[in-house]
C-alpha cells in the first residue's frame, strides 16, 4: 500500500476515535503520523525494512507497528474493528460538510441523533438550534450540507473516474477479443463533473469481453449482464457501463455514446437535411429509421462521418452544441492545445505554508518530469490557518529559492524555481504592499475570504485585477466541486477588468476546482485575456493536474496561444515583466 492511502487510513482513524469520544490527544497522534508518513524523503517500504519507523518524529511505536501492517498487508485489523464498533449513521454523518467529529458526538449525546435522517428532521424542528454551541445558522448549514450531499450522492470528479476507468480501459485493449475501445460519454467529453463511466468496445465475441469486464479488479457489483451490454458498480460507488459492438458499427456508436444529447440532435438533423439516416449502428441512406446494412454509408472512423456531413472533425471536448457547429460551417474550429505543451505551474505551495514538499524536493520532482519552471506562491499571512507566510518568512524563502535555482544553474540545468505569493484579497486591498509585491517573479491573488454579497466580492477582484503587480486573478469563483458552490461575483465585469488592465486569469485545475469554469474562457478569450493553468499543487504528484486542467481548458475552446504557460522560460521572465502594466521588476526572486 502507498503512502497517500497508509495517510489517508491513518486520518481517517484519528477521526473515528474523535468521533468515539477518546482522548483527544490519541486522535491527534494519528494526524501527526500521517502528516509525517507524508513527508517522507525516501521509500516507506525501506523505512519499515530497515525498522525505523518509531524513530521519525510524530510516529510513536505504537501507530509504527500499524503503519507497518498496512504497508505489508493493506489492511489493518484495529482500524476495521473501530469501523465495525461506531454506528454506519454516525460515520455517514461525517460525509457532511461542516460536520465534524465533535459536533456529531454533541448531538448524539444530547439528542440521539444516529442517522442523516434523523440529522435533517432535527434541524427542521429546531432542536438542533436549540443545542448549546449551535443555533439556527448552524442548523440551516446542516441541512445545506445535508441536500448537498443527497444532491451529488451519484455525481463524481472527473479525476476519479479517470483513475479509475484508465486502467480497465489498458486491459481491454489488451484482451485477443477487443478490435478498438474507449471511453464515451461525459468522460470523453472532459466534463468536472461526471454521473458514471461510459466505455464502448468492439469486438467479433461480445460474449468473452463482457465475461472479462465484470470479472475486473475493482469491480465490487454486477448490477447487469447481457450478451452485449453490462452494468457494474467500483470501488468508491462509480456505475461503469460497457456497450461491445462491431467493428462496423464502432464508429457510429462512439459518436453516439459521446454525445452530447444537443449535439447528437444536431447531428441527425444534419444528416436527415442529406437525406440521410444516422443513429448508434450507422449513417443509413434512408428517409426513415433503419438499421438494414444494405443501406449503410460506410464510415471507419469518427472523422470520416463528420466528412459525409460536410463538417470537419469536430473534438470531444467542444460536442456540446455550444457554437461547435457554427464555428465548423467557418472552417474556425479552434486547434485546441495539448497538455504536452504545458511548461509548468505559476501556482503551487510548499512546506513554507500549507504544502507537503520541501522546495529542494519540489525542484528535484519537477526537474524530472521535464518541466521548465515551477512557481512557489504559498499563502500570504492572513491565511493563518494555512501558515501563510509574513514578509520576514516570505524574504527568507526567496533566500532559499536563490541557492536552489544557483545549484540548478552550477550544473547546466534548464529548470527553475520562480519565486512568488498567493497574496489574499482583503477588504481592505491585497496582504502585501506593492513594495513587497514588486520583488517578487509571479504574485496571485485569491479571495480567501468572501462575502456573500456579489458586489462586494466582484470590486475586491477587481480592484486587485488593478494592481500593477497581480500578475494572476486565482480561482475567481471559489468553488469546489460537489462541496461548495461558487461565492456570487459578476464573472464578466470581472473577466473586463482583466482585459482592461492585462492581468491574467487562472484555470486552477486541482479537479476539486477548475476555477475559472471552462463555460467562462470563451469569453474571456475573446476578450483577449490570458489562462494560465495552475495545480495549485499541495503535493508534488499534483503536477499530474496540469492534464486534466489542459482538458478543462479544451473544452473552453483555447488553444495554445491562448495559455501563458506554454511559453518556455525565457519568454515567461519576459511576461512577467511586461505583465506588471508597465513597470520594471525591482527585483526578481531566485533567477540563478
Amino acid at each position: 500500500m502507498d503512502k497517500g492511502k497508509i495517510a489517508e487510513i491513518l486520518l481517517e482513524t484519528g477521526r473515528l476515535l474523535e468521533l468515539k469520544g477518546e482522548n483527544p490527544f490519541k486522535t491527534r497522534a494519528y494526524a501527526n503520523a500521517a502528516r509525517a508518513v507524508e513527508n517522507l524523503n525516501e521509500p516507506l517500504e525501506k523505512v519499515v525494512a530497515e525498522g525505523r519507523l518509531a524513530d521519525i518524529k510524530g510516529i510513536g511505536e505504537s501507530i509504527a507497528k500499524k503503519i507497518s501492517e498496512l504497508e505489508a498487508t493493506g489492511k489493518l485489523a484495529y482500524f476495521e474493528h473501530l469501523k465495525a464498533s461506531i454506528p454506519s449513521g454516525l460515520a455517514a454523518m461525517l460525509e457532511i460538510p461542516g460536520m465534524g467529529p465533535k459536533k456529531i458526538r454533541t448531538l448524539h449525546e444530547k439528542l440521539g441523533i444516529d442517522t442523516v435522517e434523523k440529522l435533517e428532521a432535527a434541524c427542521k424542528s429546531g432542536e438542533v438550534a436549540a443545542v448549546a454551541g449551535f443555533g439556527k445558522k448552524t442548523a440551516q448549514n446542516i441541512r445545506a450540507g445535508i441536500e448537498r450531499r443527497r444532491t451529488y450522492a451519484s455525481r463524481h470528479l472527473i479525476s476519479d473516474g479517470l483513475r479509475v476507468s484508465e486502467p480497465m480501459l489498458e486491459r481491454l485493449r489488451q484482451h485477443p477479443d477487443v478490435i478498438r475501445c474507449s471511453a464515451a460519454g461525459s468522460l470523453r467529453r472532459h466534463r468536472e463533473i461526471i454521473g458514471d463511466i461510459d466505455l464502448l468496445a468492439s469486438s467479433k465475441k461480445p460474449g468473452t469481453v463482457i465475461e472479462f469486464f465484470v470479472s475486473q479488479p475493482g469491480v465490487v457489483t454486477v448490477t447487469a449482464k447481457g450478451g452485449t451490454k453490462a452494468s457494474v458498480i467500483l470501488e468508491g460507488g462509480i456505475q461503469s457501463d460497457l456497450r461491445v459492438v462491431s467493428d462496423r458499427e464502432y464508429p457510429f456508436a462512439l459518436m453516439y455514446f459521446t454525445g452530447n444529447k444537443e449535439h447528437n440532435i444536431v447531428m441527425r438533423q444534419r444528416a436527415i437535411a442529406r437525406g440521410l439516416r444516422l443513429n448508434e449502428y450507422g449513417l443509413f441512406k434512408s428517409k426513415e429509421e433503419t438499421r438494414d446494412p444494405k443501406r449503410l454509408v460506410p464510415c471507419d472512423s469518427e472523422e470520416e462521418i463528420f466528412q459525409k456531413l460536410d463538417l470537419p472533425f469536430i473534438e470531444p471536448e467542444l460536442r456540446e452544441d455550444m457554437g461547435e457547429f457554427a464555428a465548423a460551417e467557418k472552417d474556425a474550429l479552434p486547434r485546441l492545445i495539448e497538455w504536452t505543451r504545458l511548461r509548468g505551474s505559476l501556482h503551487n505551495h510548499s512546506t513554507w505554508s500549507d504544502g507537503h514538499d520541501r522546495l529542494e524536493e519540489i525542484a528535484a520532482f519537477m526537474e524530472q518530469l521535464g518541466l521548465q519552471y515551477w512557481a512557489i506562491t504559498d499563502h500570504s499571512k492572513s491565511s493563518f490557518q494555512a501558515n501563510g507566510l509574513d514578509a520576514d518568512r516570505l524574504r527568507e524563502q526567496a533566500v532559499e529559492i536563490g541557492k536552489i535555482n544557483h545549484e540548478l544553474a552550477e550544473r547546466s540545468s534548464q529548470f527553475r524555481l520562480l519565486g512568488g505569493i498567493e497574496v489574499d484579497i482583503l477588504k481592505s486591498g491585497l496582504d502585501f504592499s506593492d513594495e513587497i509585491l514588486s520583488k517578487l517573479d509571479v504574485v496571485v491573488a485569491s479571495l480567501h475570504q468572501p462575502s456573500n454579497n456579489e458586489e462586494e466580492n466582484t470590486r475586491r477582484l477587481i480592484r486587485a485585477a488593478q494592481n500593477k503587480y497581480v500578475h494572476i486573478l486565482g480561482h475567481a469563483t471559489g468553488r469546489l466541486l460537489l462541496e461548495r458552490e461558487p461565492y456570487p461575483v459578476n464573472v464578466r465585469a470581472v473577466i473586463d477588468a482583466c482585459a482592461e488592465a492585462g492581468t491574467w486569469m487562472e484555470l486552477n485545475c486541482s479537479p476539486r476546482r477548475f476555477d475559472l469554469d471552462w463555460r467562462h474562457w470563451p469569453y474571456a478569450k475573446s476578450k483577449g485575456v490570458r489562462c494560465v493553468i495552475n495545480c495549485d499543487a499541495h503535493r508534488n504528484e499534483h503536477a499530474g493536474f496540469l492534464r486534466l486542467g489542459a482538458g478543462m481548458a479544451r473544452k473552453g475552446w483555447l488553444e495554445a496561444a491562448d495559455v501563458v504557460n506554454t511559453m518556455d522560460l525565457a519568454a515567461l521572465r519576459k511576461a512577467l515583466k511586461k505583465a506588471a502594466k508597465g513597470t520594471e521588476r525591482q527585483q526578481e526572486v531566485g533567477n540563478g
